[in-house]
């Protein structure tokens, strides 16, 4: 039988269950590039992220026995990388600094062949320069799909300032993408 890449399969399942280092090791290989893809998207850099990640596998060996075998066990681990992240900030939030970002302005727009070039590790490192609250509520809704008043509860923030949140991260994303469009295209004009 095979399994798809992203579920697991019963002999890993099991002997996961009964804590057999092997088939932790088999998982965590398994899961390591996508897990990464997520809790990069959480963290201000790789360490970040790696903590993040291991962290999440923990969590992912201490319950596993927890979870359904009739769910996607995909979706079930991105979850628990979320919350990681959600948690990580929350024990972090202190230590963090949000600029205010009112002072951005938009003065020309964007040409398509800028968004057009960019890759996957272009964007994160347009997501990383976000405030942290402001890149958690981004990819909270824009990318994992949360309402607004589950952002706020998962945050402990109002749903209006979710909102406001979400609203400034897309602004200062557009600043970002214009600042590159200056520096690659206005000097070729």
């Amino acid at each position: 039988m095979t399994v798809n890449k992203f579920e697991i399969e019963p002999e890993v399942l099991n002997g996961c269950i009964k804590n057999k280092l092997k088939y932790q090791e088999l998982l965590y290989r398994q899961y390591y590039g996508y897990g990464m893809s997520i809790s990069l998207r959480y963290s201000a850099n790789k360490d970040e992220a790696t903590e993040i990640l291991n962290d999440s596998f923990l969590k992912v060996f201490d319950n596993i026995s927890k979870f359904k075998t009739d769910l996607s066990f995909k979706s079930w681990f991105r979850r628990i990388v979320i919350n990681t992240s959600i948690d990580y900030y929350r024990k972090n939030v202190k230590f963090n600094n949000t600029d205010s970002i009112d002072d951005i302005f938009i003065t020309e727009t964007i040409d398509n062949n800028v968004i057009d070039e960019l890759n996957a590790e272009d964007i994160l490192k347009l997501l990383n320069q976000l405030p942290e609250i402001y890149r958690f509520t981004f990819n909270m809704y824009e990318i994992e799909g949360y309402k607004h008043e589950e952002i706020a509860e998962k945050l402990n923030i109002t749903t209006s300032t979710s909102r406001s949140n979400l609203t400034r991260a897309k602004k200062m994303l557009k600043n970002l993408l214009e600042n590159i469009y200056q520096k690659n295209y206005a000097s070729v004009v």
